[in-house]
């Protein structure tokens, strides 16, 4: 049995990456891609996707665009991390493919509405502006929803666009304390995992040695995604943040975690968007979410080059 999912993104190189693995993983039905305004405009994320889905060689994938801008802030960008295009690196062609007429978050309630309760998981790898809208517009979908898996957040490595904020979360923490307190199953893939998920050069090798297309393809993505990480970290390759939402369904256990309250901080300025992670229980908050803290990286890159090569 297929596991159905919609993807709500806003690529950038490693939402690419996590796409593509999704579409070369035959345990995972994609039903759709939501696009949001994120890591660029809302005209450009659209855009991406659409490309994405062409390199993959599925033209026949659905792609909604959504909410181009936070609920309740002007829209934060990040050109500073992955170029103009939002997905600086390999050259590819415009799509050609048509965006669906629909809105992504009336794509999203119908698609819940109609395919059977509990299951469909909705995979958000950006800011959670078309999830947050999609929940308050149709409560009656709360509880048809199997599980929300992101990629957002942080604890222990606290944040990477501010001091305290993760950047998806950042964008819109209105949004994403919406979702925290919706009540749905939450699984949250912060820095903490994605930091220890690196793409060395013996990894980006790896995909270059595929010797297809979309080897090639993301071989040069993290190498331009990457500049901005060594100059900032210091570390020895690019965080591939969002892939680890589509490893997390298809291997679970090369994760760990523990299940705990996440609350998001909308009221301070100077920790505006820091996800509140009670990860040592010291609080007598519910908890919502199965917060990750580790990953098995090395098992994570041979599920990757091995999917990737499907392509």
């Amino acid at each position: 049995m297929t596991r159905q999912i919609i993807i709500d993104t806003d690529p950038g190189q490693d939402d690419a990456v996590a796409i593509l693995l999704a579409l070369a993983s035959p345990e995972l039905t994609v039903l759709g891609i939501t696009c949001v305004a994120g890591n660029v405009p809302l005209a450009l994320t659209s855009r991406n996707a659409r490309m994405i889905c062409e390199l993959a060689g599925r033209p026949d994938m659905r792609v909604f665009a959504g909410c181009d801008r936070p609920l309740g802030r002007d829209l934060v960008t990040a050109e500073h991390v992955h170029g103009q295009s939002g997905l600086d690196g390999p050259v590819l062609p415009d799509p050609v493919m048509p965006l669906q007429a629909q809105h992504a978050v009336d794509f999203i309630i119908d698609t819940l509405r109609s395919q059977p309760a509990g299951s469909v998981t909705l995979c958000p790898l950006g800011p959670l502006t078309n999830i947050a809208m999609a929940l308050e517009k149709a409560p009656d979908i709360i509880p048809r929803i199997r599980e929300i898996v992101l990629m957002g957040g942080a604890y222990f490595e606290v944040g990477n666009i501010t001091p305290t904020a993760e950047f998806n979360i950042y964008v819109d923490p209105q949004a994403a304390r919406i979702v925290f307190r919706a009540g749905v199953p939450l699984v949250v893939v912060p820095l903490d995992v994605t930091h220890k998920v690196l793409v060395t050069k013996e990894r980006n090798d790896a995909f270059r040695a595929l010797g297809t297309r979309v080897g090639e393809a993301v071989a040069q993505m993290t190498e331009f995604f990457e500049r901005f990480d060594l100059a900032k970290y210091g570390s020895p390759g690019a965080p591939l943040h969002d892939p680890c939402v589509t490893a997390y369904l298809l291997r679970p256990d090369l994760f760990t975690g523990r299940h705990i309250n996440v609350e998001i901080e909308v009221q301070s300025e100077l920790t505006m968007g820091m996800t509140v992670a009670d990860w040592w229980r010291v609080t007598s908050r519910v908890p919502n979410a199965l917060f990750l803290r580790d990953v098995d990286a090395d098992g994570l890159f041979a599920l990757f080059t091995e999917r990737l090569g499907r392509l």
